[in-house]
């Protein structure tokens, strides 16, 4: 008799979803799915819009990540206009795109995933809190404050607006206001704690690898294509350069993409058990063309990471196997070396002689009908596609978003986490967090973050083809 595991909510994300696990009568594992619940719909509201408000309305896809999604949005409304961004105002953009990095990257590392990493994934999942990892680590709690606290201010002190969240400062030729002389000097006071609460993590995150042997062997563990932005010389980028897609052997299969040329490269399938869509390499034939994108992919096809701090750590991660690095456990390393780079290369722009400019942003009229914008957000790569009429309305856009690129590669490595720890009826508690651990390894934002303080209830059934529930397991209420 075939039953079914589903497990929902999936807890410890940025919205809500559930999975689905088919097993076959020998209580084996047949098949494993991430169902997205949500439909959030922005591609069909914003038409009708005029086209400059997209950067604001964008920017509400997401509470942790907005700064990337007016980022995104406001390089397409650069293209409608045909204009070229003015040095200080693209200076700008980088350094809050970087401040959004380091805050959600914090987020997910210390918030959402540190509790596995420093108790294991077995342990009692009434002590799988930031709260349990102060009482045990105090010191890396505070350097998880610390450094979502350090993100959001620098969005906050360069936003005209004073907002942490939607700020509202990013605008279609540039952005809104110059940075003034006293936030960037408040900028510059905070580096030094930041980079000291980083460097910390760093080291104590390395000695703990060896305790999770297995998870880096079986959390999506297996090849798939990696595709980012890249700037000058294949240097780390995350708010201006060209696209890249590497293969699972390390080889570059398409660069210096311009963005307008997306849809030449990346394919949109739909499924009818997801709101989610599954986007793929044109290139390569199912089921092998599946993305991944995010940290782990930034640092599997970039040349270089041209900060010295964050490239002597970039040269170890990639050391840690021939090629490129497969599992997706390393997202979490990767997260931490991008927060280095964040931190570091915030330092460098802030002390370019025209960060204080005041030529900021360039105005003009629509010149065409069309705009693609494509940006790195904390959880990968997004690409922003609009069309407009005479009148400057809105009468198509279409997103690619950073989670969606990773949907089939979240897929397959539940599948494999469930094969590797899940035999018959019983479901162990460990088992069922390695399933959802392996989800918060690729850091998914599937809807505006929507979390409640205390406990996450979950429920996981097996289910008989009657309808029957033959077991359940719970957590929460």
């Amino acid at each position: 008799m075939q039953k079914d595991i589903v497990i929902a909510p999936v807890t410890r994300i940025e919205g809500h979803a559930k999975i689905t696990i088919h097993l076959d009568n020998e209580g084996h594992v047949e098949d494993a799915r991430l169902h997205l619940t949500q439909f959030r719909g922005f591609e069909k509201f914003c038409e009708g819009r005029p086209f400059y408000e997209l950067p604001f309305i964008m920017q509400r896809i997401c509470g942790i990540c907005p700064v990337s999604h007016a980022t995104a949005s406001s390089k397409a409304c650069d293209a409608i206009l045909s204009v070229k961004i003015p040095e200080t105002g693209l200076l700008l953009r980088r350094i809050a795109n970087l401040a959004q990095v380091i805050q959600s990257h914090a987020l997910s590392f210390f918030y959402l995933s540190s509790p596995d990493l420093l108790f294991g994934m077995d342990a009692d999942p009434a002590k799988r809190s930031l709260f349990d990892v102060a009482a045990a680590n105090r010191q890396l709690a505070l350097d998880g404050i610390y450094l979502r606290k350090f993100g959001q201010q620098v969005i906050a002190h360069m936003a005209s607006t004073g907002k942490r969240v939607h700020p509202g400062w990013i605008v279609p030729g540039g952005v809104a206001t110059p940075l003034s002389s006293d936030a960037h000097k408040e900028i510059r006071e905070m580096l030094p704690e930041a980079m000291a609460a980083i460097r910390r993590t760093l080291d104590w995150f390395k000695r703990s690898m060896e305790n999770f042997r297995d998870e880096i062997r079986t959390f999506s563990n297996y090849p798939t294509y990696f595709v980012g932005i890249v700037g000058k010389d294949g240097a780390l980028e995350y708010t201006d350069g060209l696209m890249r897609i590497v293969n699972s052997s390390g080889k570059v299969v398409a660069d210096g993409i311009d963005p307008v040329e997306y849809q030449d490269y990346i394919g949109e399938m739909a499924e009818d058990w997801s709101y989610m869509k599954f986007p793929y390499y044109k290139a390569s034939p199912p089921p092998d063309n599946a993305f991944r994108v995010g940290p782990l992919a930034r640092l599997n096809i970039v040349d270089k990471v041209d900060m010295p701090l964050a490239a002597q750590e970039w040269t170890e991660f990639r050391s840690l196997e021939r090629g490129v690095v497969l599992s997706s456990f390393h997202y979490h390393y990767a997260r931490l070396i991008e927060i280095l780079y964040c931190v570091e290369k915030m330092g460098a722009l802030l002390d370019e002689p025209y960060v204080l400019g005041r030529r900021i942003r360039a105005k003009a009229e629509p010149n065409c009908s069309e705009g693609v914008g494509v940006a790195e957000a904390p959880r990968g790569m997004l690409v922003h596609h609009y069309k407009i009429d005479d009148d400057g309305l809105v009468t198509k856009a279409n997103l690619i978003i950073a989670t969606g690129f990773n949907n089939g590669a979240m897929n397959r490595g539940v599948l494999q986490v469930a094969k590797q720890f899940i035999r018959g009826a019983e479901i162990p508690e460990g088992a069922l967090n390695r399933i959802e651990a392996v989800i918060r390894a690729f850091d998914p934002c599937l809807s505006c973050a929507s979390h409640a303080l205390g406990q996450m209830p979950m429920r996981v059934q097996l289910v008989g083809p009657d309808g029957s529930v033959v077991s359940e397991v719970g957590r929460g209420s």
